[in-house]
């Protein structure tokens, strides 16, 4: 779809503006295109309570019925009450591995429809477009999937198996984006999009709207521009992701060539061949699953590993504490490896170039790498060293080739006046996805500091997929009481303008 500047019509304002065409657009976009969910009469929910009260109204939508009192009793691994709701009707017994069939059934009611445009800089699924296509999803591939088209059935449509219940992010992508096509959203989203700046405007009947701005690619002259576009709208929503800006350290030196950002800059040096198994040792800093991966890769070239980070192994909260064994062979292999290969402070450093991965020797399980617990980087040198530092102020130099900081991200709201951070829960911090999401409505993900503008998936603290479509029915929801509402004021005021006009007034 191709956007141009518009004036302020009001016949130009749409209901409903998505910024963020990934997994939560998408899903967003499904609900109010129309497809509706409601209570099989034949469904069945293995929690009691929450089966009880979906028997009470069955001729009812879940678009019409009190979310809130649905949610009550309903308990899973989300903060946010709607998303473990929808979750849990979706994927009953979900965290068990019970593959339970969802109690709801999907009816596509084109009356109840909102107009709406999914706005994204990509093709429809987001930043799983340029995620690494051969690593495996941390979740199992129905939690990836979204409502009315089963991920498990498109892949064997496509003649994949999926591995450890585990599909590939390229698979992901892939699925997302015919997704859209197959349930007919496509007319809704405009790709190619960059927003740069979302705001309040009055209109001159004095309605306040939402202005949305950017920029669009388009082929021109066999070269590719960004063509202007303005869209009004009643409602926006944020649904951006995280994956925008990486979270920096923020010491000395960390600006110097060496020292990268994201996975892909990893790829690009084994690709291009800088980085080999005759190269200093990589040193990895983080402890999320992104860091695991970059010690995986590293290690399958065989190019040794120092691996940094400010935890220790025990640490409950580390990510690799919480994953079943069996379902993450390759994560509970760092983990091990984390555990197994410790740098102890007095010990003589062990050159790591002078052991070859495929060789283990001295009872070394993990020949050419070295983690180094409860650490945390002091400095990068411009000759290629770091300079790690423990608890205790010790520090320790390390010559390396490459430096790696994975420690997160954070979402880009620079569309948004400064950077989107009075909308957080501390308006005195930068927006976090972890630390600081935006502060929402627990039953409507409507943001508390600003009605009509609302905020989905990691920007509220959903970063799995299985819980970010819990938002798409609660705004949905919200969006479409709105809209009754409004037209019943509508109807009110017709009626009262028709007795006063048939009405005489007498002496």
């Amino acid at each position: 779809m191709e956007l141009y500047n518009k004036d302020t019509f009001s016949d130009d304002i749409l209901p409903v503006v998505i910024v963020g065409n990934g997994p939560s657009g998408i899903c967003l976009s499904y609900l109010l295109s129309g497809y509706t969910p409601y209570f099989s009469p034949d469904g069945f929910h293995p929690n009691p309570i929450l089966h009880n009260k979906l028997k009470e109204n069955p001729h009812l939508s879940l678009f019409d019925q009190d979310l809130e009192y649905l949610c009550e009793g309903v308990e899973g691994r989300s903060s946010n009450p709607v998303a473990v709701l929808f979750d849990a009707l979706l994927i009953p017994d979900g965290d068990f591995g019970v593959d339970c069939a969802s109690p709801l059934i999907w009816r596509h009611e084109p009356e109840r429809a909102t107009p709406h445009l999914v706005l994204g800089k990509g093709p429809p699924g987001g930043a799983w477009h340029a995620m690494e296509g051969s690593m495996l999803t941390l979740s199992l591939a129905n939690w990836m999937e979204l409502p009315g088209l089963k991920l498990k059935e498109w892949m064997r449509e496509k003649r994949r198996n999926l591995r450890n219940d585990r599909a590939t992010p390229a698979e992901i992508a892939s699925y997302y984006q015919h997704y859209v096509t197959k349930m007919g959203l496509e007319k809704s989203f405009a790709c190619g999009t960059t927003v740069t700046s979302v705001s309040r405007v009055s209109l001159e009947s004095g309605r306040s709207v939402w202005k949305i701005q950017g920029l669009q690619k388009r082929a021109s002259s066999g070269e590719e521009i960004g063509v202007p576009f303005s869209v009004y709208a009643e409602n926006v929503v944020l649904a951006t992701g995280t994956h925008d800006i990486p979270a920096r350290l923020g010491v000395e030196g960390e600006n110097l060539p060496f020292v990268c950002h994201s996975f892909w800059e990893l790829e690009a040096a084994i690709s291009s061949g800088r980085l080999d198994s005759t190269s200093e040792p990589v040193l990895v800093v983080g402890a999320g699953l992104t860091a695991a991966d970059a010690v995986l890769a590293a290690h399958h070239l065989n190019t040794p590993v120092y691996h940094a980070f400010r935890r220790p192994v025990s640490d409950p909260a580390l990510i690799f504490n919480q994953l079943p064994k069996l379902l993450y062979p390759e994560y509970h292999k760092v983990h091990q490896m984390m555990s197994q290969q410790q740098y102890k402070v007095g010990e003589a450093m062990v050159n790591l170039s002078n052991q070859p991965l495929s060789s283990p020797a001295d009872g070394n399980c993990y020949p050419g790498y070295l983690s180094f617990p409860k650490h945390h980087v002091a400095a990068f040198r411009p000759d290629g060293k770091c300079v790690l530092e423990n608890e205790g102020g010790i520090q320790t130099v390390l010559q390396v080739s490459m430096a790696l900081v994975l420690i997160g991200a954070h979402p880009n709201l620079s569309f948004l006046p400064e950077h989107g951070g009075p909308l957080a829960l501390d308006s005195e911090e930068p927006v976090s996805c972890r630390r600081n999401p935006l502060d929402v409505d627990p039953y409507t993900y409507e943001c508390v500091k600003e009605p009509g503008m609302y905020a989905m998936g990691p920007l509220v603290g959903e970063n799995f997929v299985r819980f970010l479509k819990g938002g798409a029915l609660a705004i949905v929801c919200d969006i479409a009481r709105k809209r009754s509402k409004k037209c019943q004021e509508n109807c009110t005021a017709n009626l009262l303008n028709i007795q006063l006009t048939n009405c005489t007034l007498e002496a």
